[in-house]
């Protein structure tokens, strides 16, 4: 379906171009020698200014059809590489730094707990004990 679909879309790019061309050339011949040798040597002055990167772009977006992405362009080098892979990178130090800061802060949270319980005037079985809520409860009242 994408091969067809690109097939499609050069044939469709190809009848234009053909169009265009034969307007332009539809209008030389009213021209005198002079004016149309003049275009002609812009055209292939234009032609060979045109940048590469440009048409390999929509080369590349036409063959897929229209569908843009994301690249550093064909041939990736080694920090082409390093700034796509950094995010990744920055993303997972992140999440590790963030995963250590939420340990520390439960586990001082738990040793505050201890501590509260072990210097505390009753034993740590009286908060067991189910006589204690009722206990808590009446010296409320």
């Amino acid at each position: 379906m994408t091969s067809n679909h690109a097939t499609q879309s050069e044939q469709l790019q190809d009848r234009f171009g053909r169009r265009i061309a034969a307007r332009l050339s539809a209008g030389t011949a009213e021209l005198s020698h002079d004016v149309a040798e003049r275009l002609r040597a812009a055209r292939v002055q234009a032609v060979a200014r045109r940048k590469p990167a440009v048409i390999r772009t929509a080369t590349a977006a036409a063959a897929s059809g229209g569908a843009a992405t994301l690249t550093f362009g064909e041939g990736q080098s080694l920090w082409n590489r390093i700034a796509s892979v950094l995010p990744l990178i920055a993303l997972v130090a992140g999440l590790f730094v963030i995963q250590v800061a939420q340990d520390e802060h439960r586990a001082h949270e738990v040793a505050e707990v201890d501590a509260a319980l072990l210097t505390d005037d009753l034993p740590p079985a009286a908060y067991a004990d189910p006589g204690f809520i009722q206990f808590l409860k009446a010296s409320k009242d």
